[in-house]
């Protein structure tokens, strides 16, 4: 076996291959605010419960009536005159009571 270092080697047409496919993965990071806004109203409510309330006081009167007469020229009736019993006022033989 002898070798040439003269000659140069042969090439040949290239074999192709199918293409192999590689994934290279980058990452960023975003920040998206998001406004959600919100309203609260206090309602205050009163309530007036209104209570009504009915004193009430009881009085008692006792009414005394009299009644005059001028009498002329009589006696005074039996047991009403003067040393005898007397009615009480307002009742007796005398006035609007009278009998």
């Amino acid at each position: 076996m002898h070798h040439h270092h003269c000659c140069k080697p042969n090439v040949m047409a290239p074999i192709v291959h199918p293409t192999k496919c590689c994934v290279q993965n980058t990452y960023s990071e975003t920040i998206v605010p998001h406004i959600h806004p919100q309203h609260t109203t206090t309602v205050n409510h009163d309530f007036y419960k209104h209570q009504h309330y009915f004193p009430q006081t009881q009085s008692v009167e006792n009414e005394v009536t009299h009644q005059h007469f001028n009498v002329y020229g009589q006696q005074p009736v039996p047991g009403y005159g003067f040393g005898g019993p007397r009615p009480r006022p307002g009742f007796g033989g005398f006035g609007p009571f009278g009998r």
